[in-house]
């Protein structure tokens, strides 16, 4: 079974909680915008701390380091049976700097032309109710946990 961690950033706007989520990169997720944007996350290592992976796979995708109080989220399971482990940290990054990593695809497929894409094409800040929304469906209860942790920290 598949292990990812990620890092769930809100920040309060105008008296509410924001959420910072990223976009999928590549043509299979082009034309998807509702049910498809994610926590930035990355699979862990052999032996990885999850927090660090946690760490590690935001630089990755965004481009920003993040550093605080760390909360954890627990886990949520996806449709295909990846476990995301995530934690949720209060910052604010500017979403329109930032700097994903790239992956290879072939593409068109079996074509034998391989293409570069960003595994991050756009991030932004969400309201609650929008991020619930935009967020696949096996990630929304993090949404719920997070009021739950953000209340008392």
């Amino acid at each position: 079974m598949k292990q990812s961690a990620g890092l769930l950033l809100f920040r309060r706007h105008k008296g509410e909680l924001e959420v910072f989520l990223v976009h999928p990169g590549g043509p299979f997720w082009t034309r998807k915008d509702l049910g498809a944007w994610t926590i930035p996350k990355g699979e862990q290592h052999e032996g990885e701390d999850p927090l660090e992976t946690a760490k590690r796979e935001f630089a990755e995708e965004t481009g920003f380091s993040v550093e605080g109080h760390f909360m954890a989220l627990g886990s949520v399971r996806q449709a295909g049976g990846k476990v995301v482990t995530a934690w949720a940290l209060e910052a604010d990054v500017d979403p329109s700097a930032i700097k994903s990593n790239t992956f290879r695809l072939e593409w068109p497929p079996r074509t034998g032309t391989f293409q570069e894409f960003p595994e991050v094409d756009r991030a932004d800040w969400f309201s609650l109710h929008d991020a619930h929304l935009k967020l696949l469906a096996a990630q929304r209860d993090l949404l719920n946990r997070l009021v739950a942790v953000s209340a008392i920290s």
